[in-house]
């Protein structure tokens, strides 16, 4: 039955995990997609320390750093975490997303105003307009690249990979997240029994493309040492709509106008039994020097 099901995924005639006019144009032109999944994970994730707060507390930077992230998105992991940022340390934010970049600075602008100290933490912050494939900074450049659930969406991985190289100082460190071989085995099987046909996803799994648990191999040529480190998450969904939310947010408008009602009657058939749907999270790190 598994194996049907995955047969059933791989079959859909789409492909739209890195494919950047549509990433650009329609799933990431603004931060509304995103935030429908950002928000399933922090309605009932079961770490409530948070993903953001975990990824912070794994860098390990010099006072003075000067650090790059690629993918930026909304700037979620700086805003979960600004009073904790040394204001020596310069950012540069970048994203291959002009929406993006507009959201992460106004995200940023409004979590500042709200600390307790009114010193400008956001002047530690410059945004940038970037692919991750042509980097425009010279070599030795940064002590960290960050590239955070991106790569996968990356056509070219091994020129973004030789790109962050160039830049990083020779005592610089990659930190580069994403997803293993069970993350949201249940949500894709949910998606399965309702149709296996029907394009809800990217077309292939985010771990199909760049994975925490293969990904090493990938990185080796330009980065020596590499550590993994995994995040311990799990999801207890309780509510019928962020989930289908999710789900519909790799969705054409179409699929959303014609599906959505169909799609929540069935979760909700799917949840009645328990009140819950568990779904496993598997999500992680590599640190790579």
């Amino acid at each position: 039955m598994i194996l049907t099901l995955l047969a059933s995924w791989r079959s859909i005639p789409m492909a739209h995990i890195n494919d950047q006019t549509y990433l650009l144009k329609d799933q990431y032109r603004d931060s509304a997609n995103l935030d429908a999944r950002v928000r399933l994970h922090v309605l009932f994730s079961t770490n409530k320390s948070g993903w953001n707060r975990w990824y912070f507390d794994q860098l390990d930077l010099p006072p003075n750093a000067r650090i790059l992230e690629l993918g930026c998105g909304p700037g979620y992991l700086w805003r979960d975490n600004l009073e904790r940022i040394p204001a020596s340390w310069d950012i540069t934010l970048s994203d291959f997303s002009a929406g993006m970049i507009d959201q992460a600075r106004t995200n940023l602008q409004a979590a500042q105003s709200g600390l307790p100290n009114p010193r400008s933490t956001t002047e530690s912050f410059r945004y940038e307009i970037i692919d991750a494939q042509s980097i425009p900074f010279d070599d030795n450049t940064f002590d960290a690249v960050i590239a955070n659930h991106m790569l996968y969406h990356v056509p070219d991985r091994a020129k973004a990979l030789s790109e962050m190289r160039r830049v990083l100082k020779s005592t610089g460190v990659a930190c580069l997240a994403t997803n293993g071989d069970r993350h949201l085995t249940e949500l894709y099987n949910l998606h399965y029994r309702f149709d296996p046909n029907i394009a809800f996803g990217w077309g292939k799994r985010a771990h199909e493309m760049f994975s925490i648990d293969t990904g090493s191999a990938e990185l080796r040529p330009w980065f020596p040492s590499i550590e993994v480190r995994r995040y311990d998450d799990a999801l207890i969904v309780t509510e019928v709509q962020p989930l289908v939310d999710y789900i519909l947010s790799m969705a054409t408008p179409e699929v959303v106008a014609q599906r959505r009602a169909e799609l929540t009657a069935f979760i909700e058939r799917e949840m009645q039994p328990t009140g819950a749907i568990h779904i496993t999270k598997d999500s992680g790190l590599f640190i790579a020097h």
